[in-house]
Order: C-alpha cells, then structure tokens, then sequence
C-alpha cells in the first residue's frame, strides 16, 4: 500500500477501534442487519412504480393498482423504522465506543510519569480527551455505517437498473467513472486539511487554556496586546485551515450534482425518444424507474464523500488519541512488597538524577534519616531540593543509585502503597473546584468527615475553617481561587494529615502569608511532623532550628549535614553562610 493510500484509509487503525466493539456486538451485528435491509429496501419505491406504470396506468387497467400504492406504503413505513433504528445505534454505539477509550486514556494519564506532564501542554492533552473523542464517535455515528450504507444502496440500484433495462444503465455507467476519480482527488486533498484543522484546533485549546491559567501575569506585565495578537495569528491559521475544506467542498458538491442532472438529461431523452418512437427496448415504466434511481445512485456517491469527510476527521482524531495510549512513560510498578506502613527509616545511597540527559541534577547524593527525625534540607534555588521529593515518591526515575524505606529499596514496593504511606505537602499548593471536605480528603471512602474535624482540630485550623461560608463544604472554586495561599497551605496541611503517613514530605512555602496564617502553618507543622519521619524543604528559621538534622545542598551535591548549632560552628562554612544572608534578619525579628 502505497504511503497516499495509508493515508486515505488506515486499516490498522480500523481494526484497532473495531477492539472496541467486541463488548457491543449485538449492537453492531444489528446495525449491519439495518444497513442491509435499507440498501436492500431502497430500490423497491422505484422498482414498484415502474410496474404500477406499466400494468395499471399506461394500460388503464385498475386492476392492482391499489395493490402498489399500499405497497409503496409499505415500504415506506419500514425504511422509516429501519431509518431511526439505524441512527439511534450507529449513534450509540459510537457514544458507548468513545466512553471506552476515553475512559482508557485516562487511566493511562494517570499513570504517566511527571516527565511526560513536563514536555506535554495541557490544551493539547485536552483536546485529545474531549473534542478528539467526539470525533471518534463520528466515525460510527456519521461515518463508518453510513458510508457502508450507501455502498450496499448503490450496490443494489446498480443490480436493479441492470435487471431492468441493460441500454439505460449504460448511459448512468458512463458518467460513473469521472466521478468517482473526482472523489478519489476531493478524498485526499480533504484528508490533508482535516490534520491541518486538528493540529490548529490543539493549538488554540493549548494557547487558551494556558493564558487563561496565567491571565494574572499577562495582565501584571501589560501583554494583552502582545497576546492578543499572538491569538489572532493561531485563529487566523484555524480559519485557513476550516476554509480549505469548504473550498473543496464548494468545487466538489457542485460538480455531482450537475453530473447527476447530466445524467438524468440523457436518460430523459434517449428514454423518452424510445416511448415517443413506441420502442420496445424502453417502457414508460423504465423511464420513471431510472429517473428515480439516478438520483439514488449518485447520491450515496455524494454523501459518502461528506461523510468521508467526518470519517477522515475522525481518523485523524484516533490517532492522535492512540499516539496518546500508545506512549510508554510510566513508572515501572514491578514491586511485590505491599507496605502497610513504616517505620521510617530512609535511606538515599549515591543517587543520580537528571531531568535532561546529561545534564545531572543530583550528582550521587547519600544520607541517612532515621525512623521519627525530622530531616530540613536547605540549599540556594536549583540546588536540587525539590527533586528529592519527587525521586522519593517515585514520581521520577532515578538513574543510579539506590533509595530505600527500612532497608527495603523503593522499587520493590508497590507504588500505590508507597505513595500511600507518603504525605507531601507542597510549595505550590492545588485545590480542585469542590468543596474543601472533599478537597481533603479527596473522595477517599475510609476517610469521614468526623475524622476530618477531628483532625482539623488536632492541628489547630478547626475554628479556622468553620468561619468560612458553609464551613467544610465552602467551594473553593478552581484551583482553591476563593482562599489565600496561607488558608490554601493550611487545607494541604490537613490534607495530608488525615491520610496518617508514616512518612512526611513538606515544602513549606510561606512567602506572602499573613502573619496569623503563618503561626497557624508552624503549630500544624509541629503537630504533622511529631512522631512521624518528616523531610522538609526548610523555609523559616523556626523550622530549621528544630529538625534533629539539616541537610544543605548545593548545585546537586550535599556540601554539609548537621544540626543547626552544629554548622553555625564551620568558620566560612556554606550553612553558616547562607544563615547570615537569609535567615539572621528573622532570627532578629523573632
């Protein structure tokens, strides 16, 4: 198959959906029925007049011709039963179809690594779960069947017309072959556009969704102009792409409906020369029968076309989907241990990390927090502070080295229950549109709300919420946008503490919190992390003062380890650098 052709029409990909099906076969093998019993139907309206001309009108005999009127009747009343039956199914098991692989991609996103959300935008990812998947749906709806369906109709009038009059059908042939090498050329000039509208489409859904994101920055810096302009170019090209289609669409549709008006011409006149001339090669039957069908032949032809367009756009959209699916960029979840909790021993044993090859983040790090330590690690910005988070919970793949929790490598852990036993907090705290119960517990069924109060209370933000409209069920609205970072950091805190963890990651970000917020995050931070293995990205003084260790990191390396008064003793060392620059003005202040 030459690569055009792959083009047009991918039968792989075709198979692949057809996978979907299987749970609906009744369905599907119904819908087959339909399409038969329609293309076998649509000939029959024709076929019966040319008799009911023939026997009863031209010989005035009105023997019968009831008889054909009820049954035209007849079949009319079927093809319209057929006809709904057949819409409504096609339709639905499109909708049951695409629910199937919707809900397949995302499970599959959900288990990506955060890797991939790093190189992904999240218009496109959208797009691909929402609009492509309606066009999937076409393909069974408005595409696939119908076209089948036209197939099997020109089939059978091509049959009918051939049964009745050889000289007649011959003229329809004639015109036959321009016009289906016309829809050969509208076929693939019309694939092309449709990638052109989807790749724009996933460009708009992308730009939009992310300016709206961060509307507050463009407006901070004054580039709504700039912005602005940036759009029009996108939609300008969107519009392009929309009008090559209906450029194609305004030659081609034309151009069928003057070879159908062509065609009925010239089997108007020869026809009708023959009934004039009292031929009896052509009956006054024949001529009205095929005056009939070619509209019924050319048709199907010109609406497989339109619906080959919903079919190609549809193809396009699968792929994208299945390019989704197909991508491998999961963390390997190979372990058989299941923890049902720890004691908190963990252990980082010459670790290499890079985000981008080659270029490493941590260069072999190693340390040591034992079960109930609170561990602040502290280092200047890209020190690599974050990344240990995140290769602790698995949420990246480390290169080198080994990580484990009680002397057990994380790897060998099954990851829902690793995770589970990890709490992190943090510096960029995300609130989901819901309530703020079901923000913290995040619809976990073993969590209660009594447990949720108590837990509230436990670390002191009780009163706090309860001053919010509707208390535990005040919707924060999107990305938690009806609270300020502090009540947001506190909500995370709470969060992560009605999981009960055996282990606690928290990055305290507490710039821009009121002071009050801020007494609130240190009581709840003293509170989580008592008792419990706590690794916190330290940033206040308070804080680091009292980990039983302070780890500080520099460019990917650990330059120091000690306690607080340990490394104020290092004559120029890193930590003692660092406090004098940032942290002995609050010491001050305190």
């Amino acid at each position: 198959m030459s690569k055009t052709k792959e083009q047009i029409f991918d039968v792989k990909l075709f198979k692949r959906l057809f996978d979907y099906i299987k749970p609906y076969k009744v369905i599907f093998f119904g819908l087959i029925f339909l399409v038969i019993m329609l293309a076998a139907l649509s000939a029959a309206t024709p076929y019966i007049t040319k008799y009911a001309i023939d026997e009863s009108i031209t010989n005035k005999v009105e023997k019968d011709f009831l008889f054909y009127i009820m049954l035209m009747l007849g079949v009319l009343v079927m093809q319209t039963v057929f006809q709904l039956l057949f819409i409504y199914y096609a339709a639905w098991l499109g909708q049951n179809l695409v629910m199937d692989v919707r809900v397949k991609l995302f499970d599959h996103l959900l288990r990506f690594k955060m890797k991939y959300y790093d190189n992904s935008s999240v218009g496109v990812l959208i797009t691909r779960a929402v609009t492509d998947m309606e066009r999937i749906a076409d393909i069974f709806g408005e595409g696939l069947f119908m076209i089948v369906r036209d197939l099997l109709t020109m089939t059978v009038v091509f049959g009918v017309m051939v049964y009745l009059n050889v000289k007649l059908s011959l003229i329809v042939f004639i015109m036959m072959p321009v016009l289906l090498y016309a829809t050969r050329i509208f076929q693939k000039y019309m694939k092309r556009a449709f990638e052109e509208v989807r790749t724009e489409v996933s460009n708009l859904n992308s730009f939009v969704q992310e300016r709206l994101t961060g509307m507050k920055i463009l407006q901070i810096f004054t580039r709504e102009v700039t912005e602005y302009k940036k759009f029009k170019a996108i939609n300008e090209r969107h519009k392009k792409g929309w009008l090559k289609t209906v450029w194609y669409n305004s030659i081609f549709f034309p151009l069928a409906d003057l070879f159908s008006s062509i065609t009925i011409g010239l089997v108007a006149w020869y026809g009708g020369l023959n009934v004039v001339l009292e031929s009896s090669s052509v009956s006054q039957g024949d001529l009205v029968a095929f005056i009939m069908f070619v509209p019924m032949l050319f048709r199907p032809l010109r609406q497989i076309a339109d619906k080959f367009n919903t079919l190609q756009m549809g193809m396009v959209a699968a792929t994208r989907v299945f390019k989704v699916i197909d991508t491998t960029s999961q963390i390997d979840d190979l372990g058989t241990h299941v923890a049902q909790s720890f004691n908190g021993n963990i252990k980082f044993d010459n670790v290499h990390f890079s985000y981008v090859p080659d270029e490493e983040v941590l260069k072999g790090i190693s340390f040591d927090v034992k079960a109930g330590e609170t561990v602040a690690i502290v280092g200047a910005t890209g020190a690599g502070k974050s990344t240990i988070i995140n290769l602790l919970n698995r949420f990246y793949e480390i290169g080198d080295g080994v990580i484990s929790v009680d002397g057990i490598n994380i790897k060998e852990v099954t990851l829902q229950s690793l995770r589970t036993q990890i709490a992190v907090v943090l510096q960029d705290v995300f609130l989901f549109a819901d309530t703020i119960l079901n923000n913290i517990t995040l619809n976990h069924p073993e969590i209660t709300e009594e447990q949720v109060y108590q837990a509230a209370k436990d670390i002191g933000i009780h009163d706090f919420i309860m001053s919010l409209p509707d208390g535990y069920h005040y919707n924060v609205k999107e990305r938690g946008a009806m609270l300020s970072s502090g009540q947001r950091q506190l909500i995370s805190f709470l969060r992560a503490y009605t999981t009960k963890p055996s282990i606690l990651v928290l990055d305290e970000a507490t710039s821009s919190v009121d002071s009050y917020s801020e007494q609130l995050i240190q009581n709840a931070t003293d509170k989580i992390t008592k008792g419990r293995t706590s690794i916190v990205i330290a940033h206040r003084l308070a804080t680091i003062k009292k980990a039983d260790k302070i780890i500080v990191m520099d460019a990917g390396q650990i330059v120091e380890q000690g306690t607080h008064d340990e490394l104020l003793k290092k004559k120029d060392g890193y930590y003692r650098n660092l406090y004098e620059v940032q942290f002995l003005q609050e010491e001050e202040l305190i």
